[in-house]
């Protein structure tokens, strides 16, 4: 029976290892450290990381070790449990301390490891069993343990997300975790991305960050951004190849990995793309498809299968027009590919739209021009006030 090898991510391609292991961190039984090791000839690294100016030891920690150098980047390791975010001057040495205890396990410089952390912000790293772990860990790597590190490293996720992608002479695979907290700003939740593709530093990052722009970035489950976001792409260059078209192979690879973490948004029954079109710009068309994604009142009436039309231009119409010029009697409002609102005013049956699917699409046209931008979101129900209500007790 062949294996599926998007079930692997990020061992679905030459040149990695990987394991996902229980070390104490989480309840007992659960999978809570992963580790992928690059074992190739050429191995490079990139990174894209939260905005937010809370951000985490382990995302000060990664981002300062890539901008010193992204050649001979060798592992990665990531926990959940605890983001280690807001824990102080300690926080920073804890952080310090596993990337040592991993370059110590795996007999390869500190400064080749990268670290990912994350949980309940404010709470410190157990650093007895994250390095008792890790040693685990590093004994525990091999050429299928993608699986298992997808698994650790999740949170209130249902599942893991993971990807593989067959180029022309090349693969890339991934995996993540996130289905709250995803409103990013450069990358979200946590995500690792390998590939046998032969790159150098400069390649990848610019391939990273054109990739996390038109995906990551326009999902958008509750408005929230975390402060652990982080986006790692490990390149083994195993295959040989210096590939041609790289940055749309990649983005293709986000976007499956972007879908799956809209799929999975903590209490969601939809998973909506909000789909500006006839705008001036690109960029006037992703803000007013992000500030409609973020109404609470749009959310809820999609969770209610209610296509109220109304919540949408008003959310609309809080878009500055220095932002996104339109004019307001040329609007149209789509909910299932059935119009409901033309020309600012009510239009058709509300009641032809179809609410079957899981998948709603939402399409605003402005009227104003040829440019359109989509961001990916999910609605609001009473299981995601469940779940965070109770999510630190």
């Amino acid at each position: 029976m062949k294996k599926d090898k998007s079930l692997q991510g990020v061992t679905s391609v030459p040149g990695f290892k990987a394991c996902g292991i229980a070390s104490g961190m989480r309840r007992k039984g659960r999978k809570d450290l992963a580790l992928v090791l690059n074992t190739g000839k050429n191995p490079v690294a990139a990174g894209v990381f939260t905005s937010n100016r809370f951000a985490a030891a382990p995302v000060l920690y990664s981002r300062a070790v890539l901008a010193k150098g992204a050649s001979g980047m060798r592992a990665v390791v990531l926990n959940s449990g605890s983001a280690n975010a807001c824990t102080g001057e300690n926080g920073l040495k804890d952080t310090v301390a596993s990337a040592k205890a991993v370059a110590k396990a795996l007999e390869i410089d500190p400064r080749e490891v990268l670290v990912c952390s994350t949980g309940m912000i404010g709470t410190p790293l157990p650093m007895d069993k994250m390095l008792s772990g890790i040693e685990s860990a590093a004994t525990s790597l091999s050429k299928e343990g993608g699986a298992d590190a997808s698994w650790a490293i999740l949170t209130t996720d249902n599942e893991p997300k993971t990807v593989h992608l067959q180029a022309e002479g090349y693969q890339i695979g991934g995996m993540a975790k996130g289905a709250g907290m995803l409103a990013p700003a450069l990358a979200t939740m946590l995500c690792v991305i390998t590939t046998d593709a032969l790159l150098d530093a400069e390649t990848a990052q610019k391939a990273l960050e054109l990739a996390c722009a038109k995906t990551f970035n326009r999902l958008d489950s509750d408005g929230c951004m975390s402060t652990n976001d982080t986006v790692l792409l490990l390149a083994s260059g195993e295959s040989g190849t210096i590939p041609s078209g790289f940055t749309e192979a990649l983005t293709q690879t986000c976007a499956q990995l972007a879908r799956k973490l809209a799929d999975d948004a903590e209490g969601a029954q939809h998973t909506v793309e909000i789909a500006v079109t006839e705008a001036e710009s690109e960029a006037g068309a992703l803000i007013a498809a992000k500030t409609i994604s973020r109404s609470n009142l749009v959310k809820t009436a999609i969770a209610g299968c209610d296509p109220n039309w109304g919540r949408i231009v008003s959310e609309l119409g809080t878009v500055p027009e220095s932002v996104c010029p339109y004019d307001p009697s040329a609007v149209s409002v789509l909910f299932n590919g059935v119009q409901v609102c033309k020309n600012g005013a009510t239009w058709g049956n509300r009641q032809d739209v179809p609410f079957e699917s899981r998948d709603v699409h939402l399409e605003v046209r402005l009227g104003a021009g040829n440019a359109q931008a989509s961001v990916l979101t999910n609605d609001l129900t009473h299981e995601y006030i469940h779940i965070n209500a109770d999510y630190s007790s």
